[in-house]
């Protein structure tokens, strides 16, 4: 055989090394690249966990911070008795981030953290209303409010629990509607339903006032907009006829968005709550919008709702005191009414009074506004912290609500986006509707401004709330194994 003919031979031979070479280098790349992303993936959950923690104890010094700051200036001296309480609040908390930890390592470290510091914010300026008009003991608004937050959290770890997967709430969708239904009738069942203020909407037993099941009712209605939407979706959003650029449902297809308005309307009618009323239509209206992407379903809400409100507060007393007090607030008729423009003139006082900076915790003067503690929460930490302080919360709920938002829009089954932006929604709406009635922007209406206003059931559901988002802020990463 000559050199010529051991060329080729030679050849082949010396790439065939080369080619098997690269194959396995490639085989070894992708093994690694595997392996690298399974590490991130394991390093995620951890890290969003101590991000968390670290903002928990930030939380956690703020609330202690406002509690001392509230003795210092309305007493002169600091007493571990509350402070204590407070403290036992923060484990608490702390003992849901451990279970998140376990359950759901992949949920959203900013909501707990953000729940946390509104809850003892408000807890703080409970107490500084307490002190000012000298209760004590169980007596005293703020004792309670401690007791309902360690319930409340105790109610958000068993949500964390007993949900491992939001999808099983789909399997309930006419449950939860009759859940809800059945709450909303309670406070007109005689011997237990109860009316404070002119509103029958608490329930109470031994005639001690206990619970306010429409707080309760608007997740469960949440849960079933979310899962009938999700089912009737196509015919809401594909049929209908064209006007003026925009596409608008046949009569037959109007009878959902008719039978809430009818529900509104009962409320406003039997309970004398204008406030639930306006928060289940607005829930529902927003949650048809986000289903079927059609503008049309939100004038028809604002239709609607506009125009009942303007019969009610034609031929209903209670609604067209409330517009009153609104329009014609600083004059003498509406300040002298019974039920008149009062106390909303005392909040929007207390507003001024507080300036940019505020008087400083336990230095100002917010007792004077009737119902402080609950209706006129924002009004009383807005003089002791100035418009800066109410920013700042603002700012909080903001970003509370846009995290739920985004979660919503993240997910990828339908069910679990209209719900994470139903329930966030919900505690946009009831902010909207307390800061607005404190600020006279709309007419003041009977609901609480989430985690601040006193009130057990109201802390309850909100974080209910903020556990199921934490719920489905898991359930989306894990879907997407990406980080947020």
């Amino acid at each position: 055989m000559t050199a010529a003919d051991n060329t080729p031979t030679v050849g082949v031979n010396r790439a065939s090394g080369p080619v098997v070479d690269v194959q396995n280098r490639t085989n070894e790349f992708q093994a690694d690249t595997g392996v690298i992303r399974t590490m991130k993936k394991l390093r995620l959950p951890k890290k969003l966990r101590n991000r968390e923690l670290a903002l928990l104890i930030f939380a956690s010094v703020i609330n202690l911070s406002a509690l001392v700051l509230v003795q210092l200036g309305a007493l002169g001296a600091v007493e571990p008795e509350l402070l204590m309480l407070g403290a036992g609040l923060c484990v608490l908390v702390l003992a849901l981030h451990v279970c998140l930890r376990y359950v759901a390592p992949n949920a959203d470290p900013l909501l707990l953290p953000i729940a946390t510091v509104l809850n003892g914010l408000g807890v703080a300026m409970i107490y500084r209303l307490d002190i000012a008009e000298k209760y004590s003991g169980w007596s005293a608004f703020s004792t309670r409010q401690i007791v309902w937050s360690a319930i409340a959290i105790v109610a958000a770890i068993v949500v964390i629990l007993v949900v491992r997967n939001h999808r099983v709430l789909f399997r309930y969708t006419y449950v939860f509607g009759l859940i809800a239904f059945l709450l909303l009738l309670l406070p007109l069942i005689p011997g237990i339903g109860r009316e404070v203020n002119g509103a029958r909407v608490w329930v109470g037993i031994g005639g001690v006032l206990s619970f306010q099941p429409g707080e309760i009712a608007k997740i469960a209605l949440a849960i079933f907009f979310a899962g009938y939407l999700v089912r009737t979706r196509e015919s809401l959003a594909m049929v209908g006829k064209k006007f003026l650029g925009m596409r608008f449902p046949r009569l037959r297809d109007l009878g959902p968005i008719l039978v809430v308005w009818a529900l509104s309307m009962a409320i406003i009618v039997f309970q004398r709550d204008l406030g639930t009323a306006l928060l289940y239509f607005g829930l529902f209206t927003v949650m048809l919008y986000i289903s079927t992407a059609r503008l049309s379903w939100v004038l028809i809400g604002l239709t609607l709702f506009l125009g009942g409100a303007a019969i009610a507060s034609q031929s209903l007393t209670y609604v067209n005191g409330r517009f009153n007090n609104w329009l014609d607030a600083f004059s003498q008729q509406a300040y002298d009414a019974q039920g008149g423009s009062f106390q909303l003139l005392q909040g929007i006082f207390g507003l001024a009074h507080g300036g940019l900076l505020g008087t400083g915790l336990g230095q100002g003067r917010p007792q004077i506004t009737p119902l402080a503690e609950s209706d006129y929460i924002i009004a009383s930490l807005g003089e002791e912290l100035g418009l800066a302080g109410v920013f700042a919360i603002l700012a909080l709920y903001l970003l509370l609500v846009s995290r739920g938002i985004a979660i919503g829009f993240s997910s990828q089954d339908d069910f679990g986006k209209l719900l994470a932006v139903g329930l966030s929604f919900t505690v946009a709406l009831q902010v909207f509707i307390m800061v607005g009635g404190v600020t006279r922007v709309i007419p003041l209406t009977g609901l609480t401004t989430p985690f601040l206003a006193a009130g057990g059931s109201s802390l309850v559901a909100n974080w209910i709330i903020v556990a199921l988002l934490m719920r489905l802020s898991d359930s989306v990463k894990r879907t997407q194994g990406v980080s947020a």
